[in-house]
This record gives structure tokens, sequence and C-alpha cells, in this order.
């Protein structure tokens, strides 16, 4: 810094001094990128979540001085805060989270039950996530089918959330307001007779997803082709991804039951493959009622 210094002539020093940051000032943006990043180790390191106490003291600051911080993380849905206050890792982060590893690990670990589960459907299975939009889904991976009549997804895919199986999925288990948002902006087409875009009904349906735990498609967005989808939940209950099956309607009806068992337990199989919480715990975790 002091070769750079000499290069400026006398009449730049006050120049100089005045684009400087204040020292105040250069301080608060690491400072807050510090903090943050101790509410998320501290909370990702427990199932119970955390109040605003435990979280001054995790990342060494006052009360005072995280309330606008975790209000602000909270409006992004990186986090959530129930209604004693506690607060847990929320849906925006453990999406960004699973991201990050969606090519590594959590792929690769979850690709065994991926496999198992087009080899006993004999149909095409596919691990779908949240876009980088929020509002659409994409396909992660995918197992093809062998069959010569089959569902066929290219990785990275973009499709909707309100007619696809993967992304009704997805879909049941915003938080309301999320979802409130989503339903309000979110422009909804009629791809065929059997699409729902009523609020009411979308909203009727997603109730019997998160209720019964797996969804169900049946010529929706593309004539002639149905599908099944359970849910992957992270280490902190969460739900991250969505494991589906999709074939022709034809054929997924005739082996309706049997298949939507194998993908329950297909997609529970994943869960603990990745290191989540099952299905029971986790409605326990979120204080929700089967």
């Amino acid at each position: 810094m002091a070769d750079i210094r000499l290069a400026f002539r006398p009449e730049m020093v006050s120049e100089t001094r005045d684009i400087k940051p204040d020292t105040a000032s250069s301080r608060s943006g690491p400072q807050s990128v510090g903090r943050i990043f101790s509410i998320l180790e501290f909370l990702a390191s427990t199932e119970a979540g955390a109040t605003l106490s435990q979280l001054a003291i995790s990342a060494s600051a006052p009360k005072t001085s995280l309330v606008g911080l975790l209000a602000g993380l909270t409006e992004e849905e990186c986090l959530t805060r129930d209604e004693s206050g506690r607060y847990y890792l929320g849906p925006r982060f453990m999406t960004l989270a699973m991201r990050a590893v969606s090519g590594r690990d959590f792929l690769k670990l979850a690709r065994p039950a991926l496999t198992d589960l087009s080899r006993k459907t004999g149909e095409t299975a596919v691990i779908a996530a949240l876009s980088h939009e929020d509002n659409m889904v994409t396909y992660l991976d995918k197992v093809e089918s062998a069959n010569s009549i089959r569902y066929s997804v290219t990785v990275g895919e973009v499709r909707e959330l309100y007619c696809t199986v993967g992304g009704k999925l997805l879909l049941a288990f915003f938080e309301p307001e999320r979802l409130e948002t989503y339903l309000r902006s979110h422009r909804r087409k009629r791809y065929t007779d059997s699409t729902l875009t009523g609020k009411a009904e979308i909203i009727a349906e997603l109730e019997r997803i998160r209720r019964e735990g797996i969804a169900r498609t049946s010529d929706e967005q593309v004539q002639g082709s149905s599908g099944l989808a359970g849910p992957i939940y992270s280490n902190t209950g969460e739900v991250i991804a969505a494991l589906l099956i999709a074939g022709p309607s034809e054929r997924m009806r005739a082996n309706a039951a049997r298949n939507e068992q194998l993908v329950i337990e297909a997609a529970e199989a994943c869960t603990k493959a990745t290191g989540g919480i099952t299905l029971d715990s986790s409605l326990k975790a979120q204080g929700r009622t089967a």
C-alpha cells in the first residue's frame, strides 16, 4: 500500500481521505456476515431451534443487534420463527444447501434408492427440487424406465409447481405465507381438462398431500401421463426434494396401490441415506399432526 500512496500527487491526498470508508461502517459488513454464519451453524447443530437469547450467545452479539438481522433472514425464508419465538433453519436455506451438494454427496447418496425405485416399479424415477427462482421445479437426477413406452425427462429441465407431481409435493410443504404469495402472483395455465388452476382446489389438494405424505397427478400437464411423489427430508425436518415416478396413465393406474407404497418407502430411504429425519420425526419436529 505504501508504494501506491507514493504514486498520488499531493493535491489528491484530501480526495483519497474523503473516499476512505468509515471505520465503523467497514467493520459492520464482515461483522454481520460473521454473525449470520454463527446463527446458521448453531441452528444446524440442533433440532430444537433456538431463542433470541441463545442466538445472541452463539453469535457473541447483543440481542438488540440481532433483531433486524433475524427479521431479514426470516423474511427471506432462510429462517423460520414459531409462535413461541424459537428460530429454525428455513426452507430457502435448506434448498440452497441441497443445491450446493446436489451434484456431489446428496445425489450420490440418494442414487441407490432412485435406481431401486425405477427397477421395482418399472417406471422412470426422478429426484426434483425447487429451481433457483423458487417458483418452479427442476429435475436433479433420473433413472429412466426400461419400457419402450415410458416417461422421459431431461436433468436440469424446469417445470411448473402447481400441475406436476414433484412440484405439487414441494408446494404442499410451503409455509402458509409463502404459498399465498405463490398462488397470488403465479399465473396458472390449464394444460389439460384435468389441470387444477383454482386456488381453493389447489389448496385442498396440497392439504391432502401434506396429510397423506404422497402427491398424485393424472393427465394434469401432459395428457396420458401420471405420477406419484414422496418427500425427501433434511436433517432438520424440512422437505428439500421430491422423489417421484412417472409413466403412462393407464399403466400407472393399474399399479397405483403398489407403486404408492414403493414411492413412500423409497423417499424414506433417500431421507435416511442423506442424513435426513424420517416423516414421523419431522412431523413432530415441525409441530404437525399426521
